[in-house]
């Protein structure tokens, strides 16, 4: 049975839906020069289980280096990084899990770290 859940960014422009068949998994954090500046807590979602359904006319995306990166999309209006396509797994997404207001993510106390400066 899928939860669902809506993801926002902070002035609440952007909503996504998350399809979380297990709940929230995979927790993760990326010490890559632009996540490590964010210093986001992201989960995997498969992509056929994340959808805009409003706001994606609100939305950035940002590739760095060669573009050959992820594409890290974002609120144009308040900033909020939502959610991103993966680049080691293009099957996937992660999303932001502070995005979710129901969800304090200083409960979380042990994020694994993916060596994303190696990239």
């Amino acid at each position: 049975m899928n939860k669902i859940e809506i993801l926002t960014c902070h002035c609440k422009k952007v909503h996504v839906e998350l399809k979380l068949e297990n709940g929230i998994e995979e927790l993760v954090r990326c010490n890559c020069s632009l996540c490590k500046r964010r210093g986001s807590i992201m989960a995997k979602i498969k992509l056929k289980n994340l959808k805009v359904i409003k706001g994606n006319d609100q939305l950035s995306v940002y590739k760095f280096g060669k573009k050959q990166y992820a594409e890290h999309f974002f609120c144009k209006n308040c900033g909020i990084y939502t959610h991103h396509r993966s680049y080691t797994n293009p099957d996937n997404y992660e999303f932001n899990v502070a995005c979710i207001d129901n969800i304090d993510t200083f409960e979380y106390k042990e994020i694994p770290v993916f060596d994303g400066e190696k990239l």
